[in-house]
């Protein structure tokens, strides 16, 4: 499909070369960094901001395909080589933000919303750059292009992503997983549909070693997120939640980091919209990590001077458990741009903060806890103020991790003091008794 508009690989330290988006290409030939994508901006700016403001809205959750989709719904800002019959889509994005109004009115924040990522075809925010690499791979397999399968290392939700969007398009998908380590609900989904899933005795770390190997040797394409593809995907988060707020800039936005893509998207999507005028000011970012995987936490204590990949610890957050993110010198750029704050969370603090937020109407995985543990934090210390508006970045459904809240309410997590455990009452099948029993209850607890 012709298009004025044009995107491009280049390298994330400022070297010169460009390289097409349809190359097989993951980090700088001059200098070994990551690539991003970059775009025409000149082109882009022949459409006033009105305009594109009227375009997005126009196309927002429309049957048209594939413009319906809110990642697509921005495809010039996105990817805008691809054919539309080539894009491979499950309509992911407009995801709804949840007033979690109950929530801030105990912590002191009136303007509180959590972003539910979790609301995606698959169950996490991974949905939203998945679409489109694997659509570019689609449009670089009909122009011949010899991709024999898509792989991914994941803990979890990059896996179930890949292998919904290979299995939409007919793709062999490939998953590297620690073995053991790994919610059932997640391992599941690539069985479901159909990937080659291969579980190895190592932690994220040693699958994404591995799975840079196969990839590099046998004309398999890489998924994880040094892929730049993922980004422009992801990035549509930060242009949807300003269009739900009718294209105002929230004040601080709150994002669990792990391999650090998404902080990074996050941050490239809301300087795009100040680029193109979209929007005049930048929001506070957040990177909120476990305390037992926080290499970006160490290195914001020394103001990013240093950093020193670890080996990350065995956490409930257990997708972000990793010690050596790839995205590391994207994530540390975008902080560094938006006066961004790195905030940690522990174990018990990760949990809590996750059935705390619960108790008034959300269902949060662990690495919403995180966030919200870290949002807690900010809020004590007096960082984020009470009219602030604040958006918390849920990114999987809570359902994919039941496991870790039933162990909660039954006080089996280890190490953690369940402040808001919630058991069912097991009783005879007597009125008096369950009667006496709900009055109890009713009269102990508001």
């Amino acid at each position: 499909m012709a298009t004025k508009y044009r995107a491009w690989f280049q390298c994330i330290g400022g070297c010169l070369g460009q390289y097409r988006l349809s190359e097989v290409i993951y980090s700088c030939p001059e200098c070994g960094n990551l690539l991003e994508v970059r775009h025409n901006l000149k082109a882009l700016r022949e459409r006033s901001p009105a305009e594109w403001k009227e375009l997005f809205d126009t196309r927002y959750k429309v049957s048209a395909w594939p413009y319906g989709s809110s990642v697509w719904g921005k495809k010039e800002l996105v990817c805008p080589n691809i054919d539309n019959e080539n894009v491979v889509s499950a309509y992911e994005g407009g995801s709804n933000i949840f007033w979690a109004r109950r929530l801030g009115e105990q912590i002191g924040v009136e303007d509180l919303w959590v972003k539910q990522c979790g609301n995606n075809h698959t169950g996490s925010f991974k949905d939203l750059g998945m679409t489109v690499l694997v659509s570019q791979v689609n449009q670089m397999m009909a122009e011949g292009k010899p991709i024999r399968a898509v792989a991914c290392a994941s803990t979890g939700d990059t896996s179930a992503s890949l292998a919904a969007y290979c299995a939409m398009a007919g793709i062999r998908a490939i998953v590297f997983l620690p073995r053991h380590k790994v919610s059932f609900a997640q391992l599941i989904q690539p069985l479901a549909n159909g990937a080659l899933t291969v579980a190895l005795d190592t932690d994220f770390d040693g699958c994404m070693k591995m799975v840079r190997e196969v990839c590099s040797k046998n004309d398999i394409y890489l998924a994880n997120s040094m892929n730049s593809l993922r980004i422009e995907g992801q990035k549509t988060i930060s242009i949807e939640m300003v269009q739900q707020f009718n294209w105002q800039v929230p004040d601080v936005v709150i994002v669990p980091g792990g391999n650090l893509g998404n902080i990074s998207a996050i941050g490239k999507g809301f300087l795009m919209m100040r680029n193109l005028g979209l929007i005049n000011r930048l929001p506070r970012l957040v990177c909120a990590q476990s305390e037992r995987a926080n290499p970006l936490y160490r290195s914001y204590l020394n103001g990013f001077r240093k950093y020193k990949p670890l080996r990350a610890k065995k956490t409930l957050a257990s997708a972000i458990q990793i010690g050596d993110p790839v995205s590391i010198n994207k994530a540390i750029a975008i902080l560094k741009e938006f006066n961004g704050i790195v905030e940690q969370a522990t174990e018990d603090e990760l949990a809590n903060a996750a059935a705390r937020a619960d108790r008034t109407g959300l269902l949060n995985c662990p690495h919403t806890g995180v966030t919200l543990a870290a949002l807690f934090k900010l809020v004590d210390r007096g960082i984020i103020q009470s009219q602030d508006r604040t958006i918390v970045i849920s990114t999987a459904n809570g359902l994919k991790f039941a496991n870790f809240q039933l162990r909660y309410h039954e006080g089996r997590l280890k190490g953690i003091s369940s402040r808001y455990a919630n058991c069912p009452l097991e009783l005879p099948a007597q009125y008096d008794t369950v009667r006496g029993a709900i009055l109890t209850s009713l009269e102990s607890k508001v």
